[in-house]
């Protein structure tokens, strides 16, 4: 249902899973085994995997904390995008890597839930895309002395409100890692 002409493909986009971004993440290691089975599922299924890595003070390139954690391996045909911004859209090469290849839907999953993965979403739907969050396959860390809530209600509630997202001609929604079938026909994952 996208609105964006001639692109029906759908891509897994695995957003800032870095050493320095989930190293104290909520429920880390659960999190990142159901992006490594969203990655494999994707694989499997010939749908195309875009890999996002965030640069910053806090995480310089080429660095340690900044390299992904390697538990996932980026095969060399996977692309990357650079990013410096929440969105990862904002001043990346993503939406002409996305164009090139006929691609459409989006299926969501990695790290920060209060920051990039909910900026991409938004960023998603109002470029015209589908964007499907995996609600297992998002993590964030423990910002509650800053004013936020816990990282389980952070990760609870933007599955929920992302449930139940709507825009016109375009799709959302929240989906667990075991009910995304990139294989079948016409899925919203």
């Amino acid at each position: 249902m996208t609105t964006l002409a001639d692109r029906p493909n759908t891509a897994l986009l695995v957003i800032d899973v870095q050493n320095g971004v989930v190293g104290e993440a909520y429920d880390r290691d659960n999190v990142v085994a159901n992006i490594a089975a969203l990655v494999d599922k994707a694989r499997a299924a010939g749908v195309e995997v875009v890999w996002v890595q965030h640069s910053s003070d806090e995480l310089p390139r080429d660095s340690e904390r900044w390299e992904y954690v390697p538990e996932l391996e980026r095969s060399d045909s996977e692309p990357v995008v650079h990013k410096a911004y929440g969105d990862s859209f904002e001043e990346t090469t993503l939406e002409s890597l996305l164009a090139e290849r006929g691609i459409g839907r989006l299926v969501v999953a990695g790290a920060q839930t209060d920051e990039c993965i909910r900026c991409t979403l938004h960023g998603a739907i109002t470029r015209g895309y589908d964007a499907t969050l995996v609600g297992d396959a998002h993590t964030t860390e423990d910002f509650s002395a800053y004013g936020a809530p816990p990282p389980d209600k952070v990760i609870a509630h933007t599955n929920l409100y992302w449930q139940y997202h709507t825009a016109p001609g375009r799709t959302a929604g929240t989906v667990s890692t075991a009910d995304v079938d990139f294989a079948a026909a016409g899925s919203r994952a």
